[in-house]
C-alpha cells in the first residue's frame, strides 16, 4: 500500500513539473545547507551534485567557473536540500528554484529512521531525489531570453533645509562611485538576501531591518544600508568620512 501511495506521488510530481524543469540548462549547489553546521557536511552537497547528475542535469558548484554557454543566470536552477522536524524520524525534502526565487520543483520528504546522522541523511536525501529521478529530465532548450541591465550610481541630492539665523549650515557631500553593470537577483537567506549576479557570485548580502525598504548591507567589506527611495535601491556607506551612495539594480 506504502509502495502505491508513493509511485502515485512521484507520478503526480512528475506530471506537475517535468516541462518546467526540462527549460533550464543546469544547476547550481550550494556550499553548505542551512540546517548544517559546516560546507559539505555529511557529504551531502557532494551527493546533491552526484544525483543531480545521474538525474541527467549539469550541476555545478557555487564557488566554481561556470562554463560560458552556462552564462545566462536565468537558464540555470538553484538547489536546496531542506529538513523538517520529526520524531525519531529524519526528514529531508529538496527545491529547485530559478533566477527569481520562484520554486520550480519541490520534491516529497524523504525519511530515515537510522540513527547515524550520516546514514539517515544519505537515506532520506536518496529518497527525495526519487521524483526528481522520475522526471526522466532533458534540456529542451527553451530558456534563451538574457535579461541585461545596468546598475547606475549617481550623486544623492539633499533636500535644503531651513536656515535658522546666526546658524551656518555645511552642505552634505555625496560621492559618485562606478558600480558594476549587471543586474543583481535576490536569494532569500534566513536573515534576508543574499544578491547575486550572473556568474553567479553573491555581491552584496543584506539583512532585514523593522523597515522593508532599508536593509542592513555588507558589500566587499562594506557597511552600510541599502535604501528603496523613489522605486529604486541605493547602497549607502561612508569611505573616509565620505557619504557614499551606489544605485543597485536588484530583482526581487
Amino acid at each position: 500500500m506504502k509502495k502505491s501511495f508513493l509511485f502515485l506521488l512521484i507520478f503526480f510530481v512528475s506530471y506537475s513539473y517535468a516541462q518546467s524543469v526540462n527549460d533550464y540548462k543546469a544547476v547550481v549547489v550550494p556550499l553548505k545547507y542551512d540546517f548544517l553546521k559546516g560546507e559539505n557536511q555529511y557529504r551531502l552537497n557532494t551527493l546533491t551534485k552526484f544525483n543531480l547528475n545521474k538525474a541527467g542535469f549539469e550541476a555545478f558548484y557555487s564557488n566554481e567557473a561556470i562554463p560560458n554557454d552556462f552564462s545566462d543566470q536565468c537558464s540555470l536552477l538553484y538547489i536546496d536540500v531542506l529538513k523538517e522536524n520529526g520524531f525519531l524520524i529524519t526528514k529531508l525534502f529538496l527545491t529547485l528554484k530559478d533566477c527569481y526565487g520562484k520554486i520550480v520543483f519541490q520534491s516529497p520528504i524523504g525519511k530515515s529512521k537510522e540513527k547515524e546522522y550520516q546514514v539517515a541523511y544519505t537515506e532520506a536525501l536518496n529518497e527525495a531525489f526519487q521524483s526528481l529521478f522520475a522526471l526522466k529530465y532533458k534540456y529542451n532548450g527553451s530558456t534563451t531570453t538574457k535579461v541585461q541591465s545596468e546598475i547606475h550610481t549617481e550623486v544623492v541630492k539633499p533636500m535644503p533645509a531651513p536656515i535658522a539665523k546666526n546658524v551656518i549650515s555645511e552642505p552634505v557631500v555625496v560621492n559618485t562611485v562606478v558600480a558594476d553593470s549587471n543586474l543583481l537577483y535576490a536569494q532569500p537567506t534566513a536573515s534576508g538576501f543574499q544578491l547575486i549576479d550572473s556568474s553567479p557570485k553573491v555581491v552584496m548580502k543584506v539583512f532585514k531591518t523593522t523597515n522593508p525598504s532599508c536593509y542592513i548591507a555588507v558589500k566587499n567589506g562594506l557597511q552600510g544600508v541599502l535604501l528603496l527611495k523613489e522605486n529604486q535601491w541605493y547602497f549607502e556607506y561612508y569611505q573616509n568620512d565620505n557619504l557614499m551612495s551606489e544605485k543597485v539594480v536588484v530583482k526581487f
